[in-house]
């Protein structure tokens, strides 16, 4: 098949850029690993986007996210962002509401609702989904350009596809490391991968520890498609005796649960279908309390992904773009999560940028006959090792509290080293064909981003947001910088303030 653009990935992000290729003229092709407005965290629960008009309120917004972002952010990203979320939604056909009782700055959605009309909207511009179609390889041309992708059929015995396009976006979502918060088994990294195979650089992987709240289920859960009690959220927060906990959510119970104490959510505003379920499950105690567990959401809800190099979302790669968590978001986020509608409207305004830019280059871009996949790791024609021992070495490096929400020098040496040896057998030793190929290649980027993520933290050697160094406690007027890093066999980090890359020695695990 051939296109004008690709998009890899069918969430918020994915269908927005769509539906702005295709308002410029370009013919749109998605493909998604499940289905496209079907699929994703943001499916479960209400969402949240940050619609504010231009005005005082508007610059409230900006001052505080820039503050809560440890200073790390951009004010005219953090601005631009916001006025063309507003300007996006203004015309958008879809329900909304705001809570009497919220923030008024906030716009509320059903998650679910909301990716539906996208998907809907999206078939109505002309743009083409094609669901069950993970992507495993990217295909670049003579110059290095990207031209397109290849992965394989779900639905159809596994019998590979190949798409040719004038651009590329990365829409994928980011990586939970399969931690079980709501919808995240679909975000596994890679997006990240194929991109950084072929050249691309990533920002912002230190802040990879967001981390949210789920509920203890007594009994086995059911598929998660039916899980409806696993994405809400929860009310006040207490600890074991009853007290209440102080400061802002979640961060007093992650503390509480780092330090070994249990802790509980009373339900406020609850669904009666959301109580009902965590009753069927064990999860609702006879006070009307749950009990509650921290679950990693990685680079879904914090700042790390590719990094970008203008505001038309392209990455360091000719031809590909790159929108929503897929993206290195320090610009906007700095040191915080998505949360209070940030990451919402990064969805609207990434996807509308990049899809308008995508278009552009596919436009201008000249097209040549040749194109060849980019070699990755994960993609042998047959398996030597099990997919799951790198999963499962990935997990205890990553999901537990003591090493991703409390880091440190030693367990940071710890991890890398760790992960860095199991690197040379995810690259040569996994493959196979069919579900046990797509298995291998998600195995080898939870892997990548793992190792990102832990060289990324191990450099910043400060506390500013949600990264936090048990021996660095406080933030540092020196580590006011961002972070970029890449490669694949050596991992290396460089700083880079102000747009100018101030070079630093590569971290290593010794």
């Amino acid at each position: 098949m051939e296109t004008d653009v690709l998009i890899l990935g069918g969430g918020p992000a994915g269908l927005w850029t769509a539906v702005s290729a295709a308002a410029a003229g370009a013919r749109v092709v998605i493909v998604d690993k499940a289905r496209a407005g079907s699929s994703g965290p943001t499916v479960y629960g209400q969402t949240t986007l940050c619609d504010i008009a231009p005005g005082p309120e508007r610059e409230l917004a900006i001052e505080r996210a820039f503050a809560q972002g440890g200073g790390l952010g951009d004010v005219e990203w953090l601005s631009n962002v916001l006025a063309e979320t507003h300007r996006r939604l203004a015309t958008w056909p879809g329900t909304r509401h705001r809570l009497p009782t919220g923030d008024p700055t906030v716009l509320r959605l059903d998650g679910a609702s909301y990716v539906r009309r996208l998907r809907r909207g999206a078939l109505e511009a002309g743009v083409r989904i094609l669901d069950h179609h993970p992507a495993l390889q990217l295909l670049v041309d003579g110059r290095g350009t990207v031209v397109g992708a290849v992965g394989v059929q779900r639905h159809n015995k596994f019998r590979p596809w190949a798409i040719r396009a004038g651009a590329v976006v990365i829409a994928t979502g980011g990586c939970a490391f399969l931690s079980g918060s709501a919808g995240t088994e679909v975000n596994t990294g890679e997006g990240l991968l194929m991109a950084a195979e072929a050249g691309a650089e990533l920002a912002g992987m230190e802040f990879s520890s967001a981390y949210g709240l789920a509920p203890v289920l007594a009994r086995v859960a059911p598929p998660s498609a039916i899980a409806v009690g696993l994405g809400v959220r929860f009310g006040t927060l207490y600890d074991e005796a009853g007290t209440a906990l102080p400061g802002h959510y979640p961060a007093a119970a992650l503390g509480a649960i780092a330090d070994g104490h249990r802790v509980y959510a009373v339900l406020n505003e609850t669904p009666e279908t959301v109580r009902h379920w965590l009753g069927r499950h064990g999860a609702l105690g006879p006070d009307g309390r749950v009990a509650v567990r921290a679950v990693l959401e990685g680079t879904i809800r914090g700042g790390a992904g590719l990094a970008l190099t203008g505001r038309d979302c392209a990455t360091t790669v000719r031809g590909l773009f790159a929108a929503g968590g897929a993206t290195g978001r320090d610009m906007v986020l700095g040191a915080a999560n998505g949360s209070g509608g940030w990451n919402g409207a990064w969805a609207v305004a990434s996807g509308s940028w990049a899809g308008a830019a995508a278009a552009r280059f596919a436009t201008v871009n000249e097209r040549g006959t040749f194109a060849r996949p980019v070699p990755g790791a994960g993609l042998g024609t047959r398996s030597h090792i099990d997919p799951r021992g790198i999963v499962g070495l990935v997990q205890e490096h990553t999901l537990p509290l003591r090493r991703s929400y409390r880091r440190s020098a030693g367990s940071l040496a710890d991890s890398i080293a760790e992960l860095d040896s199991m690197w040379p057998g995810a690259q040569f030793e996994l493959g196979g064909s069919g579900a046990e190929r797509v298995r291998a290649r998600q195995a080898a980027a939870l892997l990548a981003v793992a190792r990102w993520a832990g060289y990324s933290a191990l450099t910043r050697a400060e506390t500013r947001g949600i990264h936090r160094r048990s021996d660095h406690p406080d933030a540092s007027a020196d580590w006011r910088v961002r972070l970029r890093c890449g490669g694949l066999d050596e991992v290396w980090v460089r700083r880079v303030t102000h747009g100018n890359d101030l070079t630093v020695p590569r971290t290593t695990a010794v």
